[in-house]
């Protein structure tokens, strides 16, 4: 197994593969292929179709079966895991029911609203600016699954048998992952974030901690993450212990009666120092303050992108 994080597609063995593009942050994730006997599936697409045509050529530079893709699996419906999907032609575009049905909620040009009229939209504004400035989304036409499922599905490509298993809400409503029994290899998506603070979207956070037990108990020996290089089952348990942590802490701000914000800027992530993206415990926190009160519908979205912004601007991250 490549253990090195850099960009590009990094074989797993026996013709498993991660394609990975670091540094893991915002709009920088990882894909998957899996090939057997001629046969191919695409685990994710990537954010622009400049980086997702980047991945289809440099897989058909060196193997064969991805001169067309049978399968592609879209893990969840975040942007940076579905918006590369018109380019796989011709393939069966699988998602769980529920990632489906979110696809269609974010466009690209809803992106390129939140950094529009900057001195207007103010640090929400400036923050999306400045995290998605090296992204061209410009030809985008968002491509929806043509199958969907609850559950599990199990299908075989070429030689190889493979498992979907729907384990969210998490993450997001439809998190998947991808099992390889066969090849003790496990696709998660941003069920793992590694080196990185998880956006939790959906949550509640005990549903997440859920999840990754699930995938411990798959005893795969490799897992390929949506975001940071690839792990294995302790690096499953490091994330499980951060969200136990993050979870129990905001129970206890919650308590004590100080609100998500101050909970946000109140909480110790010296653990977790060199992680990118910290303002991401804003929107953790505000789904653990949701859980408490029961109150776990759809989250007020351009406020959340300004409390993150306001948390980046004001550890000095904002240019």
């Amino acid at each position: 197994m490549s253990s090195s994080y850099t960009k590009g597609l990094h074989e797993l063995g026996n013709g498993i593969y991660a394609y990975m593009l670091p540094d893991g942050s915002w709009g920088w994730s990882n894909a998957g292929l899996i090939t057997s006997d001629g046969a191919s599936m695409l685990v994710d697409t990537l954010l622009t179709l400049k980086l997702t045509d980047e991945m289809i050529a440099t897989m058909r530079r060196s193997i064969p079966a991805t001169s067309s893709f049978d399968t592609l699996v879209n893990s969840h419906a975040d942007a940076d895991h579905t918006w590369g999907n018109q380019l796989i032609e011709g393939a069966q575009i699988i998602a769980t029911r529920s990632c489906a049905e979110d696809i269609p909620k974010l466009t690209p040009e809803d992106v390129v609203k939140m950094w529009s009229d900057a001195p207007e939209l103010g640090l929400r504004a400036r923050y999306a600016q400045q995290i998605f400035a090296p992204f061209d989304l410009s030809g985008i036409k968002l491509t929806m699954p043509t199958k969907t499922f609850d559950g599990k599905l199990s299908m075989q490509v070429g030689e190889k048998a493979v498992d979907l298993y729907e384990l969210g809400p998490a993450h997001t409503r439809g998190d998947l992952v991808v099992h390889v029994p066969g090849d003790r290899v496990v696709y998660v998506a941003d069920l793992m974030f590694v080196g990185g603070h998880p956006a939790v979207w959906a949550g509640p956070l005990q549903n997440w901690v859920d999840a990754l037990n699930r995938i411990i108990d798959l005893d795969a020996d490799i897992v390929v993450p949506g975001h940071g290089p690839v792990t294995d089952n302790d690096g499953v348990r490091r994330l499980r212990d951060y969200l136990l942590y993050v979870d129990s802490e905001g129970k206890r701000f919650h308590a004590e009666g100080l609100s998500a914000w101050e909970a946000a800027l109140a909480i110790d992530l010296s653990d977790y120092e060199g992680w990118n993206c910290e303002e991401r415990i804003v929107l953790a926190m505000d789904t653990v303050y949701r859980d408490v009160e029961d109150n776990l519908g759809p989250r007020d979205q351009l406020a959340t992108w300004e409390d993150m912004g306001r948390y980046f601007d004001l550890k000095g991250w904002l240019r």
